[in-house]
């Protein structure tokens, strides 16, 4: 393709062409990517779950004389919608569980319809076969599956494969006209392949090296992709009611262990019980139609009537959603490390001071920037993650009963027994974790 300049001068029109192309392509709104990231948690095409199925739902709500446009409005931010449109109030209250909002989605119509557009082109795997396609198939369709490599990718990838083929033909034009110019012979029947053979066989020991860093790097690459199954950083699931932390813990200033109290006397930090809420709630009853719906949902689950202010013992139960999920086989114990090693909730669970979203596993990234945090690199809730804060975090600045407990000062008395050791510990002026057995397996794994 590339044997001469007029044919090289088409080629490269043509690629620029297709960049065109497909840079138009990747303009499109992805609604099935867009589906995974924001609506999968909650919602598919064709069957009812957290949320309501969302096949054709554009047409059902024109059909139930929903407002124009309050479809989008909802999908932003359901509290607006619902206040603008009765249909949409009336939907709100279908569902205990309150939908998550999606501001960077507010006013963008265009990735909105892609994702209703994708859903609506999803078969329906109840239905059976249809059109040759087997049942397995429309169940296929049904999953929402993660493209591992993007289009930008591709693109860049053919465009490096034209460019070095097509410095590979005006080197071989260059190098024919030089051995024509010293009169020697020229083939020019030689296919690339064959003069790729002919010098990967002149070179086969540099080749042969290339091949095997090239096969080795593959191989790491492999395993360390391995080490991405399972984590779940930025995972937010939607609750049945919306619990702002930053008004709670930040501008009320109400302590973590006042609601998650169990998180000092045992193992799981729990869920506060209604009567918890009930403490604050029986006399708050928000001050906007908003919140006042809200603290509504916890009225209910409590059997209280707020206009007679008494309790009829009819109570609903309050079904919320587990964000920080653990493998079976790992142990954590909150109250070691709340009171024994004094972790400040923050450095695990991020700033909910400043958070009004639902909780969510925070990424690291975020979890460095809390002032007062160890800096860690591993991805949160790893097994590295763990381990990398063992090493770090110091459970004592100079001796342990420097500390003035019990517990420490116990263990800094049998320490001594062995005093070279419990020197050594103390050479960087602080006692971690690490060094007093956090790296043994059986600490946290059954």
């Amino acid at each position: 393709m590339f044997r001469s300049i007029k044919q090289w001068c088409i080629g490269a029109l043509s690629t620029v062409f297709v960049v065109g192309a497909f840079d138009s392509f990747a303009a499109t709104p992805d609604g099935g990517a867009l589906f995974k990231a924001k609506c999968a948690t909650c919602h598919s095409p064709h069957k009812d779950g957290t949320g309501p199925k969302l096949f054709h739902v554009r047409e059902k709500w024109a059909a139930e004389g929903a407002k124009e446009g309050s479809i989008y409005q909802w999908v932003a931010n359901w509290n607006a919608a619902a206040a603008a449109d009765p249909y949409a109030k009336k939907i709100s209250g279908l569902k205990s569980t309150a939908m998550n909002t999606f501001p960077d989605l507010a006013g963008k119509t265009e990735e909105i319809d892609a994702i209703f557009n994708w859903v609506d082109e999803q078969p329906d795997p109840s239905a059976g076969p249809a059109n040759g396609q087997s049942v397995a198939a429309g169940a296929a369709a049904e999953e929402v599956e993660e493209d591992s490599l993007s289009w930008v990718w591709i693109l860049m990838g053919v465009v490096f494969v034209v460019i070095i083929m097509a410095v590979g033909g005006v080197r071989r034009q260059l190098r024919n006209a030089t051995r024509e110019h010293d009169g020697q012979s020229v083939d020019d029947d030689l296919s690339f392949g064959q003069e790729f053979k002919a010098w990967a066989w002149k070179y086969k020991s540099y080749v042969g090296l290339g091949g095997l860093v090239i096969t080795f790097s593959l191989i790491v690459s492999l395993f360390l992709s391995l080490y991405s199954i399972g984590v779940l950083e930025d995972y937010q699931p939607s609750q049945p009611i919306e619990f702002p932390h930053d008004i709670h813990a930040g501008k009320n200033g109400i302590d973590c262990k006042y609601c998650h109290n169990s998180a000092i006397d045992g193992k799981t930090a729990g869920i506060p019980t209604v009567n918890v809420c009930m403490n604050c709630h029986k006399q708050i009853n928000g001050n906007t139609p908003e919140q006042q719906e809200k603290i509504a949902k916890i009225y209910a689950a409590a059997g209280y009537d707020p206009a007679t202010q008494k309790y009829s013992g009819k109570t609903k139960e309050i079904i919320w959603n587990k964000v920080h999920v653990l493998p079976d086989h790992v142990y954590f114990n909150h109250k070691q490390h709340v009171v024994a090693g004094q972790v400040d909730c923050k450095q695990c669970h991020g700033d909910m001071t400043k958070m009004n979203e639902t909780a969510k596993v925070q990424p690291v990234s975020e979890l460095n920037k809390v002032e007062g945090n160890v800096p860690l690199t591993k991805a949160t809730l790893t097994m590295g993650w763990c381990i990398e804060c063992h090493a770090e975090k110091e459970i004592s600045s100079g001796s342990l009963d420097s500390k003035g407990s019990n517990y420490y000062n116990e263990m800094h008395n049998r320490l001594l027994k062995d005093r070279k050791l419990y020197n050594k510990f103390l050479e960087d002026k602080k006692i971690t974790v690490k060094e007093l057995g956090g790296w043994e397996c059986a600490k946290c794994h059954y």
